[in-house]
């Protein structure tokens, strides 16, 4: 569910997209998804993508809180908390460096790359 949230929330453009485990801190959740966007905005839009995406895979979040300030917004989905913020809002709070110790997740698609070498030979990465 997690890693869905976040391909979601990459999905509309959001920027630096992380995963984290606080399983072993928090007993309310399980993971957070932290992302962020341009404007608040696109922090909805960044929000509806990933309430839409969770929903039609039979999540629903029980609170949601934020949009209508935009700058953070919240989706709780008890085992799974959303936090979507704007960029001023997430370099504000710092919510990752309260959280720094926790691991994160990979979550993003591997992507097959075409690389050229000085030598004009073609590599795959």
């Amino acid at each position: 569910m997690a890693i869905a949230a976040a391909r979601a929330a990459a999905e509309k453009k959001a920027a630096d997209v992380i995963v984290l485990d606080v399983r072993e801190l928090i007993v309310i959740t399980d993971f957070f998804v932290i992302a962020s966007g341009a404007t608040a905005r696109q922090v909805r839009t960044i929000v509806d993508e990933v309430e839409r995406v969770l929903t039609k895979a039979g999540y629903r979040p029980v609170r949601r809180e934020g949009a209508q300030e935009g700058g953070w917004v919240l989706l709780d989905f008890v085992d799974l908390v959303v936090h979507v913020f704007t960029d001023e809002e997430r370099a504000y709070y710092e919510l990752e460096r309260l959280w720094k110790d926790r691991p994160g997740i990979g979550w993003e698609k591997r992507i097959r790359t075409r690389t050229v070498s000085a030598r004009g030979s073609t590599n795959k990465a």
